[in-house]
């Protein structure tokens, strides 16, 4: 692994090579443990500000661990680098990077730019602390996702529409815009950002960091149940907020991501209207707001309601695995071609314009996903659906019903359209009904795309 890094790669004693070479190097990157790594360093720091920097990589490659450094040094921002060489996971300890610094990083570089001279220089504008991303042109995105950081690109039309402290005439001439650095983080920061670090040049990079306007709101997607189905994205929009607001259990289902202490607002099921509300002001007073939402947050969940609010604020929707997706990998291949996914609730959509849209699925023989199926009060309407599909297409059709998924009590059962029984659906189901193309392999259920045809 440390062949693949672009830096000398040094084998052999590392408390040996590290003593001898401390005052030499602006960092390391060792590959040990945490702790066999800060016996070493430990008796060799003196001063923050001229320590080299440390980052540490597990035999397995997983993690990326900033040890010393982590500001003055640039060590935070270096284990962004190795992590993306590495495909390891970075690990950042300080505070104000770990709970998000608000700070947006614009970067122009030449077409011939060392990675090193623009980190370095990031480094210098940002004092150290990771910027939560990275905005630039679109032409030297590829180039700078090697940073390890969430990149934002943008056309130099896009560009060229944004008031910049200091554009330059020269720039222009070259890429068609006046400012690619202050311009690509002004606009990424969103409206209402400052530009808090005017453009800072060495001989191939610049860069400027412009701060959002205080109050962020992010609608994150938690995923269908289990820790391992939520995103890395959930997890840090969850880490970095003030305050996490949703329905009792998905504000549980968030724990795993949360920081200790962390201000959670549970409220009951039936007040999305309420909790979006209060999101929203939240977000608006100026704190980061995270609404969480089981599966994904734009699918008969909370994005849509929030930005129908009209909030003043930046949202960010982090998506997340939804419900008919985790069904689906409990049952094969089910939505493998065309599908429709339809919610059986009538609490806000009235009935005859859900079997509507059910008819209008079922002429066009796609495979249905039906959510909300069931509940103690709406026990005939998944009934009155299947006999609606049971029209269109054999009742020998593969049938899914999974319940829980991704959750402790997960089941899954595969049946036909013709001895379909809802008696087990509860609202936690998916029924996936296939088309006239479904099919059952080896216990499997499977929509082919045709390329075996």
């Amino acid at each position: 692994m440390a062949d693949g890094l672009p830096w000398e790669a040094v084998h052999g004693d590392a408390a040996d090579t590290v003593r001898a070479r401390w005052r030499e190097v602006d960092a390391f990157v060792l590959f040990l443990a945490v702790g066999a790594a800060t016996r070493i360093v430990a008796p060799l720091l003196n001063d923050k500000r001229r320590d080299p920097a440390v980052v540490c990589v597990d035999d397995a490659g997983r993690f990326a661990v900033a040890v010393t450094g982590g500001h003055e040094r640039g060590g935070n921002l270096l284990a962004h680098r190795v992590g993306a060489a590495l495909g390891a996971e970075p690990v950042v300890t300080t505070a104000s990077d770990a709970c998000g610094t608000g700070l947006v990083a614009g970067i122009g570089t030449s077409s011939d730019a060392p990675l090193d001279a623009v980190l370095d220089l990031l480094v210098e504008a940002t004092e150290g602390r990771v910027p939560d991303e990275v905005a630039t042109i679109d032409r030297r995105a590829a180039a700078l996702r090697h940073l390890g950081l969430p990149v934002r690109a943008f056309t130099a039309a896009e560009l060229a529409t944004v008031d910049v402290p200091n554009p330059s005439a020269e720039v222009r001439r070259s890429v068609a815009t006046p400012s690619v650095a202050e311009a690509a983080a002004l606009l990424a920061a969103g409206p209402g950002a400052e530009v808090v670090v005017p453009k800072r040049k060495n001989a191939v990079a610049t860069v400027a960091i412009a701060r959002r306007r205080a109050g962020h709101l992010s609608v994150v997607g938690l995923g269908p149940g289990e820790v391992r189905h939520s995103t890395p994205a959930a997890a840090t929009a969850v880490r970095r907020a003030d305050v996490v607001i949703g329905y009792g259990p998905y504000v549980e289902q968030a724990r795993p991501h949360m920081r200790p202490r962390q201000e959670a607002v549970r409220s009951p099921i039936g007040d999305e209207l309420v909790r979006a509300k209060q999101a929203v002001a939240e977000a608006e007073a100026g704190r980061r707001v995270a609404l969480v939402c089981s599966g994904d947050p734009g699918v008969f969940a909370m994005a849509s309601l929030v930005f129908e609010l009209g909030p003043a604020v930046e949202v960010e929707v982090v998506p997340g695995v939804t419900a008919a997706l985790a069904a689906a990998s409990l049952l094969g291949a089910p939505l493998g071609h065309d599908h429709a996914v339809i919610s059986l609730s009538d609490h806000l959509t009235p009935w005859d314009l859900i079997e509507q849209r059910v008819r209008a699925a079922a002429e066009a023989d796609v495979v249905v996903a039906f959510y909300n199926p069931r509940s103690s009060r709406r026990t005939w309407q998944l009934e009155a659906a299947v006999d609606i599909l049971r029209g269109h297409r054999p009742l020998t059709t593969p049938v899914g019903i999974v319940t829980d998924a991704a959750r402790p009590d997960e089941s899954s059962v595969l049946t036909t359209l013709g001895d379909f029984s809802g008696d087990a659906v509860t609202m936690t189901t998916v029924v996936i009904v296939g088309s006239s193309a479904t099919t059952v392999v080896d216990g499997r259920m499977v929509t082919p795309r045709g390329y075996l045809s």
